[in-house]
């Protein structure tokens, strides 16, 4: 195993520009530092970091790396940075790699020879979890469920019974639909809806699942972050009555009998023999 420090020796670095999620006055000195002496600047798209260079005068010739060009892109970075060249990468908002491009181009960087850096910047998970007001001593980072309800179902079953809180990253077509899946999934726990970080129209929305669900969606505007609680289950006993209500939930959220009872059972963390009586006692002649 060799080591080499970062900004000492002879080994070609790459850098990781983050970049203003809203307000522009977030692009920090450094930042702009690292990018005036640069020779080329990667972008996940060229047009806006384009307009971000534009605005703080910096003039640099550009290499679009984004989802669908990332390994071709990268063997063009690559070369140009062991040729001597400066190189950095910016994704449109916020931390390449993070719910963003630019993880791949990383790892080939790592394959090759070229160290990493990053100039830290805005985070709009960070920003969102900070004015939640739920627990943020220890959070579980998802970013963007799966597209496919189905898919996305399945994702949510396995985070239920995390006690961190959970961070997600939604955009406005999708919202609804998102938080329908969490409540059917993850029950009515506390929840946080961030829109708009950083910018004029900032605002946190704060409610449990279901009342967010119930939102009307042409008010969710811009790229959103939902913070939810994590599970609270096991820190207390759960009562008949609080186990029936969950029953209800899924029932009402067309699951059947068979599949309502396994849906609670793994959520609460309850006994599935216990979670089958309170159905038998409250819901079978339904």
């Amino acid at each position: 195993m060799e080591r080499e420090l970062n900004f000492e020796g002879t080994s070609p670095l790459l850098y990781l520009i983050a970049t203003p999620i809203g307000n522009l006055d977030e692009m920090t000195p450094r930042a702009l530092s690292v990018l005036r002496e640069t020779d080329y600047i990667a972008a996940e798209d060229t047009r806006n970091s384009g307009k971000l260079m534009a605005f703080f005068k910096i003039d640099k010739p550009f290499i679009s790396c984004h989802e669908h060009n990332e390994e071709e892109a990268s063997a063009k970075i690559i070369s140009l940075l062991k040729s001597g060249k400066k190189v950095c990468y910016m994704s449109d908002a916020g931390y390449p790699t993070l719910s963003d491009p630019g993880q791949r181009l990383v790892a080939n960087c790592l394959e090759n020879g070229i160290k990493i850096s990053v100039t830290s910047g805005p985070s709009a998970a960070i920003d969102a979890l900070a004015c939640s007001g739920l627990d943020s001593s220890h959070f579980y980072f998802e970013g963007f469920l799966p597209a496919k309800e189905s898919e996305r179902i399945n994702e949510l079953n396995e985070l239920a019974k995390r006690k961190e809180t959970l961070i997600f990253y939604e955009s406005p077509h999708r919202i609804t639909k998102t938080l329908i899946s969490m409540a059917a999934t993850l029950g009515d726990r506390k929840a946080v809806i961030a829109r708009e970080l950083t910018k004029a129209h900032e605002e946190f929305i704060r409610g449990t699942i279901v009342e967010l669900s119930l939102l009307p969606e042409e008010t969710l505007r811009g790229e959103m972050v939902i913070i939810v609680e994590g599970n609270k289950v096991a820190e207390r006993g759960l009562t008949d009555n609080e186990i029936a209500l969950a029953l209800r939930d899924e029932l009402e959220f067309g699951r059947k009998g068979k599949e309502a009872i396994a849906a609670v059972s793994k959520n609460m963390n309850v006994p599935k023999n216990r979670v089958y009586d309170i159905y038998l006692k409250s819901f079978k002649d339904q």
